[in-house]
C-alpha cells in the first residue's frame, strides 16, 4: 500500500509538472531559448519534449505498477541532469533560504530509488559486512 501512494504522489507530480508546461507552451521555450542556448542546439526543442514525453508515459506506468525500474531511471537521470544544468548552481533550497536549488530533484531521485531498491537490500548489505 505505500509503494501505490508513493507512485501516486508520483504520477501527480510528474503530471502537474508536464501537462502545464505543455500546455503554456514553456516546453518548446524552454528547448529553443535555454537548452539551444547552453550548447543543445538545434536539438533543445527535441529535449524538452523528450523530457516531458518521458513524464507523461511515466505516469500510468507508476499507476498501474509496471515498467518501475526503467520508468525510474528514465526520471533520475532526468532530474540528475536538472541538477548538474540548472539547480546545482542554485544552492540546495527551492524557497526559503534560497531559490530553484536542488532539494526537490534530489527528494524525486530518493522517491524513484525507494521504488526500485528491494526492501531488504540495506539488510542483506550490511549482513555481508559483518
Amino acid at each position: 500500500m505505500n509503494s501505490l501512494i508513493l507512485r501516486i504522489g508520483l504520477a501527480v507530480i510528474l503530471f502537474a509538472h508536464s501537462f502545464f508546461s505543455i500546455i503554456s507552451g514553456d516546453v518548446n521555450a524552454f528547448g529553443k531559448e535555454y537548452l539551444d542556448a547552453i550548447g543543445f542546439a538545434p536539438f533543445g526543442i527535441f529535449l524538452a519534449w523528450m523530457v516531458k514525453l518521458t513524464h507523461l508515459v511515466s505516469i500510468p506506468l507508476l499507476l498501474m505498477n509496471r515498467f518501475l525500474e526503467p520508468v525510474a531511471i528514465g526520471n533520475i537521470i532526468i532530474f540528475i541532469t536538472g541538477i548538474i544544468l540548472i539547480h546545482a548552481s542554485e544552492g540546495w533550497f527551492v524557497v526559503g533560504g534560497g531559490r530553484n536549488g536542488v532539494e526537490f530533484n534530489f527528494l524525486l531521485i530518493i522517491c524513484f530509488l525507494t521504488l526500485i531498491i528491494p526492501e531488504n537490500f540495506f539488510s542483506k548489505l550490511l549482513k555481508k559486512e559483518n
